[in-house]
């Protein structure tokens, strides 16, 4: 899909990735307007949605989707959606209900699927639904109008509390897991970001940075390799991609990537890709190896603030959203990757190239790994004249003798 709303009335609010076997996967769209859930195949082949819905799930009135996060086995997810009307106690009869909870911003799932995380900001009634991608079951979880911004950790799926930490931030802006699933580390609308032990809530650390700097996404490396934590910072008027070392936890460099401020960060499955999109539309893909620019789509949302920005589980794709051009999916003119098959067959050619070589290589050897048989009887040598004359040799041992 290029441009605009996905198919159907409504306007996009959110979408992400849904990771399915043998690369089946499919795309969740939020809409509002009317309000409602839709879940639609991508074909590889042209880069695009499929015209119409596999499935839908219409919301009631005054329920808006605003956050999407997929469960990384890809068999369900967690959807936030903001009650604007008064709450109906005849439509909450399924829901389960978690006091105190507040409006949450930020919403992650960890690498492993174990953990869940959220991050609250001020008084509003929000619910969280866990869909099953099979049946379209669901569990509701709402909260009551609170006041207060509050970090929680949760175990998965049993929903225990790991971490309740009250004001951690004056409101939380993003917030992302480690590879290993061993921190989360969390940015707040004031500048700051801290990390977080996910294994008992205790605090990690807290980012150091200058008095003219607020960071602002984050996002850690996914490769295995390099143990980095990515943000965008705004120092000024200048965005900045800085790095640390989760190691240290000190900063280690930065650059600037993005001419206007980042809306949203995403990084690849693999962690080669690093994408930055931009309040003005814009996306920007960089290589993590080499920290350099490698696809750019400039206007991609003219003038809009790009709202998701996710990859594609297996393909060098990504999502994005925006409320006045909708979802689109976009290529990247990133190198080809070499896929598993044909590295097999690479290795399949070198071994039959080097049967042929030492093949061709004997054939035309010399006497060394033929042994030729000389066919001039003269070039023959002379056994005696190697050895000697045996009877002479005879006499001197016998003259010895004497």
């Amino acid at each position: 899909m290029d441009g605009g709303d996905a198919p159907g009335q409504g306007t996009v609010t959110c979408a992400t990735w849904i990771r399915r076997p043998e690369n089946a996967h499919l795309v969740v769209v939020g809409k509002s307007r009317p309000s409602s859930l839709e879940i639609f195949s991508y074909d590889p082949i042209t880069t695009s949605l499929s015209a119409f819905p596999k499935a839908k799930y219409d919301f009631e009135e005054g329920v808006n989707p605003v956050i999407i996060v997929v469960h990384p086995s890809g068999d369900e997810f967690i959807v936030r959606v903001v009650w604007s009307g008064r709450q109906d106690k005849t439509c909450c009869k399924r829901k389960l209900l978690l006091q105190g909870i507040g409006l949450q911003k930020c919403l992650a799932f960890s690498i492993d699927g174990t953990r869940f995380a959220t991050g609250g900001v001020v008084s509003f009634l929000i619910i969280f639904i866990a869909m099953s991608l099979c049946t379209w079951n669901y569990s509701e979880i709402s909260s009551n109008i609170v006041s207060g911004w509050i970090s929680r950790i949760f175990e998965w799926p049993n929903m225990r509390i790991i971490l309740e930490e009250p004001r951690v931030h004056k409101s939380f802006r993003d917030m992302d897991f480690s590879l290993d699933s061993e921190f989360l580390a969390s940015t707040s609308t004031d500048g700051s970001a801290r990390i977080w032990n996910t294994n008992d809530g205790s605090p990690v650390a807290t980012l150091t940075r200058n008095s003219d700097e607020k960071i602002e996404l984050c996002r850690f490396s996914k490769d295995g390799t390099k143990p980095f934590l990515f943000c965008s910072v705004q120092r000024g008027n200048k965005p900045l991609t800085v790095v640390w070392d989760i190691s240290t936890w000190k900063k280690i460099g930065h650059k600037r990537l993005l001419r206007k401020p980042a809306s949203m960060m995403s990084i690849s499955l693999d962690g080669k890709y690093l994408a930055l999109g931009s309040k003005d539309g814009d996306i920007c893909v960089v290589e993590v190896k080499k920290m350099e620019v490698r696809h750019w789509s400039k206007r991609l949302h003219l003038g809009s603030d790009i709202t998701s920005l996710e990859f594609c589980p297996s393909e060098r794709v990504v999502l994005t959203t925006s409320k006045e051009w909708g979802i689109m999916v976009t290529k990247l003119t990133v190198p080809a990757d070499w896929k598993e098959w044909q590295i097999y067959v690479l290795l399949l050619g070198l071994f039959l190239a080097s049967i042929i070589a030492f093949y061709i290589f004997f054939e035309n050897s010399d006497s060394f790994w033929n042994f030729p048989v000389a066919k001039d009887p003269s070039l023959t040598p002379n056994m005696e004249t190697i050895l000697g004359d045996l009877k002479s040799d005879q006499n001197v041992w016998e003259a010895v003798d004497l």
